[in-house]
């Protein structure tokens, strides 16, 4: 991967309640250069994001406390927030669960069992519109 489609410089905040998860996640974001957050539901994303601001966030929909697709909706609605964009990682993968996260707010959508390179991937494509 060449130096300017690492995530150098880039923070993602990784909302993730499966500690087995976001030591993936968090571990192969790091391997690219990111800067990862973490939270374990809803309200740590929210308030997390709010302090931080971050430059991506990967949203688990299914969360304690406050669901990712209540937090997700809530960043969005935040005029401060909203721009930052969300990709879903979640193992929902029913039909209509996809165009249910992107009417949360949702950027993107992946579902699990999914590769930690391609989770990669799609946070360099998101980033890379975001930028555009």
């Amino acid at each position: 991967m060449s130096s300017e489609l690492d995530g150098t410089g880039k923070t993602v905040l990784l909302v993730e309640d499966n500690l087995h998860n976001r030591r993936i996640f968090s571990g192969v974001l790091t391997h690219y250069g990111f800067e990862v957050r973490e939270a374990v539901n809803g309200e740590e994303a929210l308030r997390s994001a709010v302090e931080k601001r971050p430059d991506l966030i990967l949203m688990d929909l299914s969360l304690p406390v406050m669901d990712g697709w209540t937090a997700s909706r809530k960043i969005k609605e935040n005029d401060i927030l909203s721009s930052i964009p969300i990709i879903a990682l979640t193992a929902h993968a029913m039909s209509g669960d996809e165009q249910r996260a992107l009417d949360a707010g949702c950027d993107a959508y992946l579902s699990k069992p999914i590769s930690p390179k391609k989770v990669v991937a799609e946070v360099l494509r998101v980033l890379a519109e975001a930028d555009a």
